[in-house]
């Protein structure tokens, strides 16, 4: 039975609230305080003033977004330490429109000393002994990756490799607004001394292509090559940070070249901060791994995704996706969601050092590729279908009709996605749903003192049961042997002889 409270919200198993709790409270106790920053987008994904005049039909505009529509857009939802953290440090967005007047994004001036609350929600560090994401390359397809974070003690030290720039001079290694060098660390940034937010895979590589103008705007023929060239230069993973709203021949033929070259693509389902009312590619295509975001009460985190008909995710629809695990849409649903990841409110690294705030599909979908990179290290010889249908088979499950229309599968789980047998996505991919091991619950927990004592109580529970079972079988046993001395008496009231 579902406890979950809400349509699409996740829950998980209780054994798992219990462990995610105790970790809050070892890890970083005031992590739940702050876990939600309200981080403000930089208004609708469109080509500013800088892409019209330097990027020659650069243009990714989405028909139909909100500007500021995301959950959490601009602080306006942000509680008490979530506004102190938004406060703390800037946020990161998606574009940068005024770069032509105010030039590239400037270094935030400090860097977090605690975690963000989605490495405690995830727990990715609970499978580091078994795989940090050795020998796994992605490529972070988008605004390009900030070279020094490769170099010295930059989160991606020794592991940045810079490859095409397809729109301006140079390679990827500048990344003027600086959204690819977020997506990069919550991938695989390494872990800091200080107890700051890590990357989910720690030990992955990082192959950089930028597919966007300085303002972070692209278009289908940028994004197109973009995909092919990490295809070509070997990566496994690709994350796509720049969504657009166009399909188009040029970008579905670069899906299906990337997946028979061995490459999975993540990508978002929609842009940052913004509801929209379209479908936006390549998450739209079969075969893309399609990535909404949640916030900290396990609800959809509001941009990306537009649900203004509900209906059934089995109910008629359009695009599948790999292995057959077609997600349906419902009634006035315009994007596939196989699966989420945290979205809002995050801690990231950006360009130059310091920390942003990062709310948005696109940066769930990074935490969606560290767990992919995470589950080949250890499997590296998943295919991409074999790879797509582990993330979504081991997922936390919604309490509803599976694959839920906002929710999809559930929350990516690393823990189960890289301790799972190599069969797991096989339930997936017949389209059937695996059998749950535990009621659900919903997580996370409230941010005030409750996660220790819930955490407690839950281990109490549980402990106690196993107390009463063990006195109840006790008293049996007593009561079969008083029963079997009465009746081994004789008539005359000896006993018998044994």
């Amino acid at each position: 039975m579902s406890t979950g409270r809400g349509r699409g919200r996740l829950a998980r198993p209780a054994t798992a609230v219990a462990c995610g709790l105790a970790a809050l409270a070892a890890l970083a106790p005031e992590a739940a305080a702050g876990a939600v920053a309200g981080a403000s987008g930089s208004g609708p994904l469109a080509a500013g003033p800088a892409a019209a005049t330097s990027a020659p039909a650069v243009g990714n505009a989405v028909p139909g977004a909100t500007p500021g529509a995301a959950a959490g857009g601009a602080g306006a939802a942000a509680g008490g330490g979530a506004g102190t953290q938004a406060a703390e440090f800037p946020p990161m967005s998606q574009t940068l429109s005024d770069v032509r007047q105010n030039g590239c994004r400037k270094p935030a001036a400090r860097a977090a000393d605690r975690p963000s609350w989605s490495q405690v929600f995830l727990r990715p560090e609970a499978v580091w002994p078994l795989s940090r994401g050795a020998g796994v390359t992605v490529a972070v397809i988008g605004s390009g990756v900030d070279a020094g974070a490769g170099s010295g003690s930059g989160a991606l030290a020794g592991r940045l490799t810079l490859g095409p720039r397809l729109h301006g001079d140079g390679d990827a290694g500048r990344d003027c607004v600086g959204h690819g060098t977020a997506l990069a660390t919550l991938v695989a940034g390494r872990r800091p001394a200080d107890g700051g937010p890590s990357g989910v895979a720690p030990a992955a590589k990082v192959l950089a292509v930028a597919a966007t103008d300085d303002a972070g705007s692209t278009n289908v023929d940028l994004l197109a090559r973009g995909i092919r060239a990490a295809a070509d230069a070997g990566a496994r993973i690709g994350l796509v940070g720049a969504p657009i709203a166009e399909a188009a021949p040029a970008l579905a033929d670069a899906v299906g070249y990337a997946t028979a070259k061995g490459m999975l693509l993540v990508a978002p389902v929609g842009p940052d901060n913004q509801a929209v009312n379209v479908p936006v590619y390549p998450a739209g295509y079969p075969g893309v791994l399609a990535v909404a975001a949640i916030g900290s009460d396990g609800a959809p985190a509001g941009a990306g995704v537009s649900d203004s008909g509900g209906g059934s995710a089995g109910s008629a629809g359009s695009a599948g996706q790999a292995g057959g695990a077609a997600a349906a849409l419902g009634p006035g649903r315009t994007s596939r969601v196989d699966v989420t990841a945290p979205g809002e409110g995050l801690l990231a690294a950006g360009p130059g050092g310091g920390t942003f705030t990062a709310t948005g599909p696109s940066y769930a979908a990074a935490l969606v590729a560290g767990t992919a990179a995470l589950v080949l290290g250890r499997s590296p010889s998943l295919t991409v279908e074999q790879l797509a249908d582990r993330l979504r088979s081991t997922a936390y499950r919604p309490g509803t009709a599976l694959p839920d229309p906002a929710v999809g599968w559930g929350a990516v789980d690393p823990v189960t996605a890289v301790g799972a047998p190599a069969a797991a996505g096989a339930a997936a991919a017949a389209g059937s749903t695996p059998a749950a091991t535990a009621d659900p619950v919903v997580v996370p927990p409230p941010p005030d003192g409750r996660p220790v004592r819930l955490a407690s109580a839950v281990t109490g529970v549980s402990l106690g049961g196993a107390a009463l079972l063990g006195l109840a079988a006790a008293a049996a046993r007593v009561g079969r042997r008083r029963a079997a001395g009465r009746n081994g008496q004789d008539g005359a009231g000896t006993p018998a002889a044994e």
